[in-house]
């Protein structure tokens, strides 16, 4: 072979590194999430293993967002919290009668409008990137200085990102359901299927009933556990689960006070 032939390292593709491609690790997450994240923890973290995922999901979220508001129904109840919103401050004297009047004005346009289709993917993407480096700097600092696994920050980011893969499934099946039925359907939870009230225990309980995300959460687990190289996944998934339900409880007695924080629970 002649010399200009010769593959240096740092010229080989992941293929031929033995690495898997982000296509197969999608794939993976899927199907053998467990072999996937071994063979991913072998290699540095990849920042494209978890900026695609991530913005994927976030711009599905938007574009959900927004297109249920092409079914009649979804876009009055919508419209109509909003209002019940907006009379509600003028009750308690927050807002005047002709501010309360020239809010209620823009809602058509707001929800309907481009300005409400850039607002609302431009918020999910904003909003979402930075909840999600919060969370992922949770798992991280449990997952290295409490479990004392051999990671990174970039480790979490990748186990969360790839992840996501089955978040934008959930999303793309509640817009699916929120055209069929007609009314807002928030996650694949028992709560959100029987409309139930998430400031009551028992609508907390319902939420937490909920087939997807508990099936993204094992993966989670799986993913920190391996990104982390520890052998013992068993303490990742007390981690991972009890910390769903330990910041879950903290939203759900805050939302007793402050309502607002129920549309994060």
């Amino acid at each position: 072979m002649d010399s200009n032939d010769t593959i240096t390292p740092t010229e080989e593709t992941p293929q031929e590194n033995g690495e898997l491609s982000h296509s197969d690790k999608m794939i993976g997450i899927f199907t053998e999430p467990g072999q996937t994240f071994d063979h991913t923890s072998k290699f540095p973290p990849r920042a494209k293993d978890w900026v695609i995922p991530i913005l994927i999901l976030f711009l599905v979220a938007g574009l959900v967002s927004r297109l249920v508001m092409m079914n009649e129904d979804v876009y009055f109840e919508i419209k109509q919290k909003q209002v019940d919103a907006v009379e509600k401050q003028v009750e308690e004297g927050n807002l005047t009668r002709e501010q309360a009047d020239q809010q209620l004005e823009g809602i058509d346009a707001f929800m309907r409008g481009p300005i409400g289709w850039v607002a609302a993917i431009a918020g999910s993407l904003i909003g979402g990137f930075i909840i999600f480096f919060i969370i992922v700097a949770w798992y991280w600092f449990w997952c290295r200085f409490v479990l004392k696994g051999e990671g990174s920050y970039s480790s979490a980011l990748v186990a969360n990102g790839l992840t996501a893969y089955i978040g934008i499934v959930q999303f793309i099946i509640t817009g699916i359901l929120t055209f069929l039925f007609g009314t807002f359907v928030k996650d694949t939870s028992l709560a959100a299927l029987l409309s139930s009230d998430r400031a009551t225990i028992v609508g907390f309980l319902l939420a937490k009933v909920d087939p997807i995300s508990i099936w993204a959460y094992i993966v989670l687990s799986i993913g920190l556990a391996s990104m982390f190289k520890s052998e013992n996944k068993g303490k990742y998934f007390v981690l991972v689960f009890g910390s769903w339900i330990f910041i879950g409880l903290i939203l759900f007695f805050l939302s007793q006070s402050l309502p607002f924080l129920e549309n994060l629970m």
